[in-house]
């Protein structure tokens, strides 16, 4: 009896049980299971060990890790133990490769199929993506998940069942991104670094050149780097649906968690992923290095055109329609990225110039100092306030705008005295109502108070165009809390009339060429809604009309004016949520933006409040009731739940911008990535 007691001691001292584990062999059509004896105080490297000795399959395991399925986790410490893990006799794991295939569309509706680590947290994925593609500043894109995820099962077996769009798939399953790789530190270095002129600092050769040691040599890097030709217009209808706010916010639903792996987010091998710019914030566009990154990103713009995910009037609608057909027919025409003319260099490093307060949301380095007198506008305009059961009627007064508040007085000699108002534009919506064809330039301000928007229209009426542009963009530095001694006023001004002028087809003197002449399609250039309005040949005409405009433009910056058309539009750069804000009872839209949340009615679309980021002071997440809550300066707080999306998806939305609004250029491409997570996370 003692003995068989002393046994049972033994063994409860041993510990050991068996363990099961399924290994994930490619080479093999069928996973095999193996049953390890283990104990809780070994390792996990011991757990691989053992299995690989078990196994007795001579191969390159290195790629190799454990993935707990009940548990959803990665076992990637080797050192801890088993007991550490909690892993116990019921455990079932997979031994698996951490690189696994993903097909990716990229943002020019093409598909890419590349190796992805699915045990990284997805937003260094998503740099190791990018520095295959060749995209800097990988932290502005991110991962999304399809709409249409719920049929993607039956997608991955009838292989004819893809996009509309996309004909071919670009294979890049021979990247760098291969198992094994994890181990060897110098995986990109090739891939990122351009061969250069040691001159003038500009690539020695095409494109081309950027991609000698990537994959992308071996493909055609055009793919990536050059404007393909616009999709036909019945591959457009299909994939086109009218949009209400509610439908652009279940499209930002699906953007994975940048804090955990791919893996850990239910995506399996041969998924498909979107890879999107997430951040309209584009820190740094430089076309000598930049030429997949400025084509993806205007490839994102064109089709947020095309698709109506953005509104925009039939005006602006014709100058992208005319933007796109001439980049088409450079594209088509020539070796667009090779940079070897002094010249061109200088004309997009000089468009480069106005395009980049612009580009980047009027940061500038180079704050005018010590300015005591502070510019000041003053002229006759137009004043209207819109209110319920009055008929439109603009009356003239005399405005002054000085640092970041506009007065309006009844006549010009009254200026010296009381103003009949003063509106502070600090935290305002600034929106342009514009029709160049018409002569209409007007600015709708949405000015907050206490209870929500006063809405103002202002128009201009002499010297209309730079009045215009004088005014729109001192109110929308004003906006930002800046005024007009800022540095990147005069640069907003020039912007603002070069975006007028390319509107303005009457500008150019020489008539459009016949569209009978000229094989066009113009319904690929224009949203399916314009095709059911016009005629083709009525659509070609005006297209042609407008494209006089643009048609001297070297590429690039025929690319970079379009993403600042994008840019310029009311909606630009709105991502929206719907959510239920503290105390409230009906669901609301929060549209997150670069440098603001705004709260916006679900009904009307009209903005409620804005709350600016240069005035929040804390944030954070109650997990309990998944309620985010913002603090902002003079005790005003807001809390809300998401409704289209989980409220970790609108956490990190807040705290990426904030992220990215850390950004200097003296930062060389190093990454924080401690402080996005720590921004992001959502833990205190």
């Amino acid at each position: 009896v003692d003995a068989s007691r002393m046994i049972t001691a033994a063994e409860y001292g041993n510990t050991s049980w068996e363990l099961s584990v399924i290994v994930d062999n490619q080479d093999e059509e069928e996973e095999k299971e193996f049953t390890l004896r283990v104990s809780g105080e070994l390792h996990v490297g011991g757990v691989m060990l053992k299995l690989v000795e078990q196994m007795e399959v001579a191969q390159d395991w290195s790629d190799y890790a454990l993935w707990w399925g009940q548990k959803n986790l990665w076992l990637l410490k080797t050192h801890w133990t088993l007991d550490k893990y909690g892993v116990q006799a019921d455990a079932k794991l997979l031994f698996t490769p951490q690189h696994k295939l993903l097909r990716l569309q990229l943002p020019n509706m093409k598909t890419v199929r590349l190796k992805v680590s699915f045990s990284s947290v997805v937003f260094k994925s998503v740099n190791d993506i990018c520095k295959t593609l060749n995209i800097r500043k990988s932290e502005e894109l991110s991962l999304l998940k399809p709409l249409e995820d719920s049929s993607k099962k039956k997608k991955k077996k009838e292989k004819n069942n893809k996009d509309p769009v996309i004909e071919d798939i670009l294979n890049l399953d021979n990247s760098p991104l291969s198992p094994g790789s994890i181990a060897s530190p110098g995986l990109y270095s090739k891939t990122m670094t351009p061969t250069y002129d040691p001159v003038n600092g500009t690539p020695a050769s095409s494109t081309i050149m950027w991609f000698s040691d990537s994959p992308l040599a071996e493909q055609n890097c055009n793919i990536l780097a050059v404007s393909q030709p616009n999709c036909p217009p019945e591959v457009l209808a299909k994939m086109y649906h009218s949009r209400t706010l509610l439908d652009k916010a279940k499209l930002n639903s699906g953007w994975l968690d940048s804090s955990r792996s791919l893996m850990e987010q239910g995506i399996q091998e041969d998924d498909k992923l979107l890879l999107r710019f997430k951040y309209y914030s584009f820190f740094d566009l430089n076309p000598k290095y930049d030429a997949v990154r400025i084509n993806q990103l205007y490839e994102q713009a064109r089709w947020a055109i095309l698709l109506e995910e953005i509104d925009c009037t039939e005006e602006e609608m014709l100058l992208f329609a005319a933007l796109q057909y001439h980049i088409n027919k450079l594209s088509v025409s020539s070796e667009p990225q090779d940079f070897t003319s002094e010249s061109e260099i200088d004309e997009v490093e000089a468009a480069l110039a106005n395009l980049e307060v612009a580009l980047e949301g009027g940061k500038s380095e180079n704050i005018l100092e010590d300015i005591t007198d502070i510019p000041k506008l003053a002229d006759h305009l137009k004043l209207f306030r819109p209110r319920k059961l009055t008929l439109k009627a603009y009356k003239q007064y005399w405005f002054i705008f000085k640092d970041t508040s506009i007065s309006y007085f009844k006549h010009k000699e009254a200026a010296h005295g009381e103003p009949i108002e003063k509106l502070s534009l600090r935290g305002c919506e600034v929106v342009p109502d514009v029709n160049v064809a018409g002569k209409k330039f007007g600015i709708k301000l949405l000015i907050p108070v206490a209870d929500g928007m006063n809405e103002v229209c202002l128009r201009c009426e002499n010297k209309q165009e730079n009045q215009y542009a004088r005014w729109m963009a001192a109110c929308v530095l004003a906006s930002k809390g800046k005024t007009m001694a800022d540095s990147s006023y005069q640069p907003e001004v020039h912007n603002i009339l070069s975006f007028l002028k390319m509107k303005d087809v009457h500008a150019v003197a020489q008539a459009a060429p016949n569209p009978e002449t000229i094989d066009m399609k113009p319904e690929s250039f224009v949203s399916p809604r314009y095709v059911k309005k016009y005629k083709a040949k009525q659509l070609a005409a005006r297209i042609l009309e407008a494209h006089q405009n643009v048609a001297q433009m070297p590429l690039v910056e025929a690319k970079l004016r379009f993403i600042q058309a994008w840019q310029s539009l009311p909606e630009f750069g709105i991502t929206y949520y719907v959510v239920r804000f503290r105390g409230s009872r009906k669901d609301e839209l929060l549209g997150i933006s670069h440098n603001r949340l705004i709260r916006i009615d679900m009904v009307t679309g009209d903005p409620i409040t804005t709350w600016r980021f240069s005035n929040m002071k804390q944030w954070n997440v109650n997990w309990e009731i998944r309620q985010v809550a913002v603090e902002f300066d003079h005790n005003v707080s807001i809390a809300f739940t998401c409704l289209s999306a989980d409220c970790k998806v609108v956490h990190e939305y807040i705290g990426g911008y904030i992220f990215l609004s850390t950004r200097s250029k003296d930062q060389n491409e190093t990454l924080d990535e401690e402080l996005f997570h720590k921004l992001t996370g959502g833990q205190d």
